[in-house]
C-alpha cells in the first residue's frame, strides 16, 4: 500500500513539473506582441494576475500566449533592465577609475620629479659647503643666491597684458602640475576612489597656497562657466567685476578683474584684489583659466568703498581642465594668495597664514561646488520639501552673504556704528536703506520698516573645539536663545504685526523640531527649517499656537575637517516661504587659528574665553611671557552677529534690547564652551566640577573607593589605576554614572559622558536637573521604596525601568545601582551616586 502511494506522489510529481516546463517554454513573441507588453511594462514593470489576465482580454494579439508566458515575459525584461542598469553603473565607475588612476599617475610623476629636484637641490648644498671659506665671502658667489627678477611689464596696453598673460600661465602651469611649489598632502584629506579629489596645501613658499584635482562628471565649458562666477561658490566673495576684456590673439581672452572679499570676523578688515585673468585653451584641448594680481590702483567703481579694504595679492592661480575620454574633466585647481597678515592683530595671523584655511574656503569649496552641480544635473540629488536644489542653493548663499553683510557693516552699503566710548564690547551698527527682498520683486520687500539693526562681537575660545560647540547650538537652542527675541523678529517681518518684546508674552516649550531641506555631497553643510514650538501667555489667546520658523545652515560639524570654519546662521520666516522670501540672518561663526608648539604669544587662561576686542592692537609682534603648560592649547575666534529689524520710532529701544541680548548670549556660549571643553574634564587643569564641590579627580576617587567598600567589587576594571588615569576611566566608562546632592530636592552635581548622553545635557545645565525628575513614576516609587535601604546599608539595586531625558526621550536600562558616596578625610556622605547598566532610547 506504502509502495502504491509513493508511486502515486512520484508520477503526479513529474507530471506537475513537465506542465511547469510546458507553460515556461521559450516563445517568440512577434514585434506587435513587444511593444505591446513593453507599453505595458512602461506603466508598470510588475503587473498583478489580474492586471496581465486584463491584458490578455484587451489586447487580442496575445490571446495565444498563456498568463504564466507573459508572467515570464515581465520577470526576464526586469531582469535585463536591472543589467543594464548594473552594466552602465560598471562602466561609469571603471571610467571614473581610469580617470583616477591616470590623475595618480600623473601625480607620482609630479612627486618624483619633486624628489630628483630635492636631490638635486642637497647635492648643490653640499658642493657650497665644501668650497673654502674665502669662496664663500667672495661677491661672485652672490650670483648662486640671487633669483632672477621678471622684467616689468606694461600693464597699461594689450601687449604688455598679454606678455603678463603668458608668464602667468606658464608660472601656473609649473604649480599645477610641476614641482615650482612644495606640495604636502593637507591632513585629514587621504586620495581614495570614493573621495572629492586630491588636496594639496604648501609647505614653504611666499604666501598661502593649496592645491587640488578630481575628476568630475561635467564638460570643460560648463565647468569654466562655473568657476567664473566666483560668487557662487565662493561664500567670502563680496562681489567681482570685469571692468576690461579683449581677445588674445591666440584665440583667447584676457579680462581685468576687481574682487572684494569679506573678512571672517569684527576684528578685521576685508581684502580686495585687481587682477588680471587669462582664458586660453592648450594643444593637448585642456582649458586654462588663470590670475593673478596687477600693480595698479584699480579701485572699482567706488574709490571711497575701497578704503575699506586692504589690497590683497593673488600669486600666479587658477584652473586647468582637460576633457576625459567617455566624458568628464579633470580638474587642477590652484589658489596662492598674499592676504597681508601684518595688517592684522596678532593673534588673528594665523588666520592669514594658513594654508589650510583657503584649501578650506577656496579650492575644496569649488571643487566640491562643482562636484554638488553635476549631481543635480544627473539627477542625483533629492529635493528638499518640493524644492529645486537651486533655489536651495540660493537660500544657503543669501543666509551666508546676509550674515557676512552684518559683521562686516561696509558703509556703501548703508550700515553706520552707532556712537560709543570705545569701551563698549558689543558694537551696534543700523542700516536705514537695507532691502529685504530676495529678489527684484517689490511685492516681497519690506519698505515700512525703519531698517535693520545689528548687534555683533568677537571673542577668543581656548581648548574648545568649533564642530562640537556648533552642534551643541543647534541641538540645544533653549540653553542661549530667548524665544521673546525670536518672536519679535519674527513678528516684525510680518506687515501689520509690529510690535516690542514684552508686549506679547510667550511661553517656549523647549521643543524644536529640525525638518532637513538639503545638504551638500559630503554634509559639510545642511539647509534646514527649525520650527520652535510657543503658547501665548495672554488669557484671551492662550490656546493660540506662537510657532516659530527659522531658515538655517549649520556648516563644519566635521571634527577632522582641518582648517573648516563651523558656522550655525538662521533668520525668521514663514511656515510657507515663498522662493523669495526676505531673510534677515544671525549667527555664530567660528574659525580655528591654527598655532605652532611652543608659541607664548597670545596666551590665555586654560579653560577661559575672552573678549577679543579690548587690547588689540595692529603692528609688530611683542612677546610676553606665559606658562608653557598653554603653549599647545587649541584656539579660536567665534565671531556673533545678531540683526533686528526695527521702526525708527523704536531704534534706541531695540538698541538697548540688541546689546543686552547679544551680552547674554555670549555669556551662556561662555558657560557653554567651558563645560563642552576637554580641559574642563581634564585633571591636571584642577577645574571645579560644580560650586563648592571638590576637585575632578578627588571626587572620581571617592566614586570608586565607595563603591568597592559597599559593594565589594571595582567600578572600573583596572584596579591599578589612580589619579588622572582614574578620572578618564570614569568619565569614558560605558555606564551612566550620576552623582546628586542630598538635599531635600536632590539636583546632579556630576556624570559621566555616557550620562551626559543619556540624559541629553551639559555639565552646566546638569546643575539644574533634579533626581525626581529624571524617573516615571514607576521608577520614583522603586526609589522611595528603596531609599530607606540604601541610606541604611549603603547601596541598593533598583529594578529596570524607564526615566526621561532632558529632551523628553526615553531611555530604558536593564538595571540601576545606587551607594553613598564618602569622603576620603572622615567618612562622611557627601553625596549620593547612580550607575544605569545598558542603557538604551526607547
Amino acid at each position: 500500500m506504502a509502495m502504491v502511494v509513493a508511486q502515486h506522489r512520484e508520477s503526479s510529481s513529474s507530471g506537475s513539473i513537465e506542465k511547469h516546463l510546458d507553460s515556461g517554454k521559450y516563445v517568440r513573441y512577434t514585434a506587435e506582441q513587444v511593444e505591446a507588453l513593453e507599453r505595458v511594462y512602461a506603466e508598470c514593470p510588475k503587473p498583478s494576475s489580474l492586471r496581465r489576465q486584463q491584458l490578455i482580454r484587451e489586447c487580442p494579439i496575445l490571446s495565444n500566449i498563456e498568463p504564466k508566458q507573459i508572467k515570464v515575459w515581465f520577470q526576464n525584461r526586469r531582469c535585463r533592465e536591472k543589467q543594464r542598469k548594473e552594466a552602465s553603473r560598471l562602466q561609469t565607475v571603471n571610467r571614473k577609475l581610469t580617470a583616477m588612476n591616470k590623475l595618480l599617475m600623473e601625480e607620482n610623476d609630479r612627486l618624483q620629479k619633486q624628489v630628483s629636484q630635492l636631490v638635486c637641490e642637497n647635492g648643490f648644498m653640499r658642493q657650497q659647503l665644501h668650497t673654502t671659506s674665502a669662496a664663500t665671502t667672495d661677491a661672485s658667489c652672490d650670483s648662486v643666491v640671487t633669483t632672477p627678477q621678471h622684467s616689468m611689464k606694461d600693464a597699461n596696453n594689450p601687449a604688455g597684458l598679454l606678455s603678463i598673460a603668458e608668464e602667468t600661465l606658464t608660472e601656473f602651469l609649473s604649480k599645477a602640475t610641476g614641482t615650482a611649489v612644495d606640495w604636502v598632502q593637507m591632513p585629514g584629506m587621504k586620495p581614495g576612489p570614493d573621495s572629492v579629489g586630491i588636496f594639496a596645501i604648501s609647505q614653504s613658499c611666499s604666501g598661502v597656497a593649496a592645491r587640488a584635482c578630481g575628476l568630475v562628471s561635467l564638460e570643460p565649458t560648463k565647468i569654466a562657466e562655473i568657476l567664473k562666477d566666483r560668487l557662487s561658490w565662493f561664500r567670502d566673495c563680496r562681489s567681482l567685476e570685469v571692468f576690461t576684456m579683449f581677445p588674445a590673439g591666440n584665440g583667447g581672452t584676457i579680462e581685468l578683474v576687481y574682487i572684494q572679499t569679506y573678512a571672517p570676523t569684527t576684528l578685521a578688515p576685508a581684502r580686495d584684489f585687481w587682477t588680471l585673468r587669462y582664458t586660453t585653451s592648450l594643444e593637448n584641448g585642456s582649458l586654462v583659466l588663470c590670475e593673478r594680481s596687477l600693480s595698479g590702483s584699480g579701485t572699482g567703481p567706488n574709490p571711497a568703498a575701497a578704503a575699506q579694504f586692504v589690497r590683497g595679492e593673488m600669486l600666479p592661480s587658477g584652473y586647468l581642465i582637460r576633457p576625459c575620454e567617455g566624458g568628464g574633466s579633470i580638474i587642477h585647481i590652484v589658489d596662492h594668495l598674499n592676504l597681508e597678515a601684518w595688517s592684522v592683530p596678532e593673534v588673528l595671523r594665523p588666520l592669514y597664514e594658513s594654508s589650510k584655511v583657503v584649501a578650506q574656503k577656496m579650492t575644496i569649496a569649488a571643487l566640491r561646488y562643482i562636484r554638488q552641480i553635476a549631481q543635480e544635473t544627473s539627477g542625483e540629488v533629492v529635493y528638499g520639501l518640493g524644492r529645486q536644489p537651486a533655489v536651495l542653493r540660493t537660500f544657503s548663499q543669501r543666509l551666508s552673504r546676509g550674515f557676512n553683510d552684518a559683521v562686516n557693516g561696509f558703509n556703501d552699503d548703508g550700515w553706520t556704528v552707532l556712537n560709543c566710548d570705545g569701551a563698549e564690547d558689543v558694537i551696534i551698527a543700523v542700516n536705514s536703506t537695507k532691502n529685504l527682498s530676495g529678489t527684484s520683486n517689490p511685492a516681497s520687500s519690506l519698505t515700512f520698516l525703519g531698517g535693520i539693526l545689528c548687534a555683533k562681537a568677537s571673542m577668543l575660545l581656548q581648548n574648545v573645539p568649533p564642530a562640537v560647540l556648533v552642534r551643541f547650538l543647534r541641538e540645544h537652542r533653549s540653553e542661549w536663545a530667548d524665544f521673546n527675541v525670536d518672536a519679535y523678529s519674527a513678528a516684525s517681518l510680518k506687515a501689520g504685526t509690529y510690535a516690542y518684546p514684552g508686549m506679547r508674552p510667550t511661553r517656549f516649550t523647549g521643543s524644536q523640531i529640525i525638518m532637513p531641506l538639503g545638504h551638500t555631497i559630503e554634509h559639510e553643510e545642511m539647509l534646514e527649517v527649525i520650527r520652535l514650538e510657543g503658547h501665548s501667555l495672554a488669557q484671551e489667546d492662550a490656546f493660540v499656537s506662537r510657532d516659530i520658523h527659522l531658515l538655517q545652515i549649520c556648516s563644519g560639524i566635521d571634527e577632522n575637517a582641518v582648517g573648516a570654519c563651523s558656522e550655525l546662521i538662521f533668520a525668521p520666516i514663514d511656515e510657507m516661504f515663498p522662493d523669495d522670501a526676505p531673510l534677515v540672518p544671525s549667527g555664530f561663526r567660528i574659525i580655528p587659528l591654527d598655532s605652532k608648539p611652543g608659541d607664548k604669544k597670545d596666551t590665555v587662561v586654560t579653560n577661559r574665553t575672552l573678549d577679543l576686542t579690548s587690547g588689540f592692537e595692529v603692528g609688530p609682534a611683542t612677546t610676553q611671557g606665559a606658562d608653557a603648560s598653554s603653549s599647545h592649547n587649541t584656539r579660536s575666534v567665534l565671531t556673533i552677529a545678531f540683526q533686528f529689524p526695527f521702526d525708527s520710532s523704536l531704534q534706541d529701544n531695540v538698541a538697548v534690547m540688541a546689546r543686552q541680548y547679544v551680552r547674554s548670549v555670549i555669556s551662556s556660549v561662555q558657560r557653554v564652551a567651558m563645560a563642552i571643553s576637554p580641559s574642563g574634564i581634564n585633571p591636571s587643569v584642577g577645574a571645579k566640577l560644580s560650586p563648592g564641590s571638590p576637585e575632578a579627580v578627588t571626587l572620581a576617587h571617592w566614586i570608586c573607593q565607595s563603591y568597592s567598600y559597599y559593594l565589594g567589587s571595582d567600578l572600573l576594571r583596572s584596579d591599578s589605576l589612580a589619579g588622572d588615569m582614574m578620572l578618564k576611566q570614569l568619565w569614558h566608562h560605558q555606564d551612566a554614572i550620576l552623582c546628586c546632592s542630598l538635599k531635600s530636592l536632590p539636583v546632579f552635581i556630576f556624570a559621566n559622558q555616557a550620562g551626559l548622553d543619556m540624559l541629553e545635557t551639559t555639565l552646566v545645565a546638569l546643575q539644574d536637573i533634579t533626581l525626581d525628575k529624571i524617573f516615571d513614576e514607576s521608577g520614583r516609587k522603586a526609589l522611595c521604596a528603596d531609599f530607606a535601604k540604601l541610606m541604611e546599608q549603603g547601596f541598593a539595586y533598583l529594578p529596570a525601568g524607564i526615566c526621561m531625558s532632558t529632551m523628553g526621550r526615553h531611555v530604558s536600562y536593564d538595571q540601576a545601582i545606587a551607594w553613598k558616596v564618602l569622603t576620603g578625610e572622615d567618612n562622611t556622605v557627601h553625596c549620593l551616586a547612580f550607575s544605569f547598566i545598558n542603557w538604551s532610547f526607547v
